[in-house]
């Protein structure tokens, strides 16, 4: 099937796509702070005075945000040329998001309220998005593309 004949992203699909295009602002803030950390010289000495097991739990951050960066960017591009495997990896991509928040609910030292804000809204995204991604038929008429 050609673009033509697929059906246009609209109706429900808005919201996945507005979901991320969000995430996708947010994490390109988050790649900001971790770029303005590695140029700010008085952190950087902070950063190279920390135990070692710090600095590659940093790194380990650094890594994560620019995989999930990428990974949001590709899949961003790929929902706007409507491409099959979307769902799936949509499905993927949220998951990922919630073990990410699980991670920061459980280690990060941050307000369980904040914590608990942040795990709650992939996991309401991957409960409601999930369903409708595997089940719609609408879904199945517009990401037809190769």
């Amino acid at each position: 099937m050609s673009s033509n004949s697929a059906e246009r992203i609209g109706g429900w699909l808005l919201g996945p796509l507005a979901w991320l295009l969000v995430a996708l602002l947010s994490i390109s803030l988050q790649l900001l702070m971790f770029v303005n950390a590695l140029l700010n010289p008085q952190i950087l000495n902070l950063l190279k005075a920390q135990s070692s097991t710090h600095l590659a739990l940093w790194v380990l951050s650094l890594a994560f945000v620019i995989a999930m960066w990428y990974y949001t960017l590709w899949l961003t591009i790929a929902f706007f040329k409507r491409r099959k495997n979307v769902p799936k990896h949509y499905i993927i991509w949220l998951l990922v998001s919630l073990l990410l928040a699980i991670k920061a609910f459980a280690f990060a030292p941050v307000s369980d309220i904040i914590a608990l804000r942040q795990l709650l809204l992939p996991l309401a995204a991957a409960a409601l998005v999930v369903p409708y991604l595997k089940r719609s038929s609408r879904v199945k008429r517009t990401f037809v593309n190769p």
